[in-house]
């Protein structure tokens, strides 16, 4: 059973590949397999709703991609969320280009009678490329250990957007940034 749909911002292959190094060192210190588990890919969520019909947005994002360029992302931070789910993330310099995209794209998804979650909203937004979920109480402090490691700042690029079901992790469709149609 589904437990929602979220748009994700991809990465070009190199700094994605960055993320996934902390996924596997991660993993293989049995702190957390959760991401790969699920078949996830590294990315921010863009926006992310319990029910929608992915038919209905699939014009609406290839539409918006299209007139996009890839966007500079440069991961330079790491932290964890305030609440009880233990995830740990990547945090990239709020560029206002990435920030304005965000904004622009649930824009366009709002006029599409899409409802727009608060923590998707411009104003509360925080982008973030997880790496750990569910990291046990009694691990925190060496999953920070490992991130420390990772030689920050990360930089490269955001080429896609795609659509998401979860979990485990279900592409309905992907678009590349300033292109029509991906294969």
């Amino acid at each position: 059973m589904s437990q929602g749909f979220s748009i994700e911002l991809y990465f070009d292959p190199a700094l994605e590949n960055q993320v996934l190094k902390a996924w596997n060192v991660l993993a293989r210190r049995q702190i957390s397999t959760q991401l790969i588990e699920i078949e996830s890919r590294p990315h921010i969520t863009l926006f992310s709703s319990p029910f929608l019909d992915p038919a209905r947005l699939e014009s609406v994002v290839k539409s918006f991609v299209s007139k996009q360029e890839p966007l500079p992302l440069s991961f330079s931070s790491f932290g964890t969320l305030p609440n009880e789910k233990n995830h740990l993330f990547l945090a990239p310099a709020p560029t206002m280009a990435l920030l304005q995209f965000q904004a622009q794209l649930c824009e366009a998804i709002k006029k599409e009678g899409i409802e727009i979650g608060e923590e998707f909203k411009a104003d509360t937004w925080i982008p973030y490329c997880a790496v750990a979920q569910q990291v046990p109480k009694t691990r925190m402090a060496e999953a920070f250990c490992v991130l420390r490691e990772l030689k920050l700042p990360v930089s490269g690029y955001a080429m896609d957007i795609g659509l998401v079901e979860f979990s485990p992790v279900r592409e309905h469709f992907s678009f590349g940034l300033g292109n029509a149609v991906e294969p």
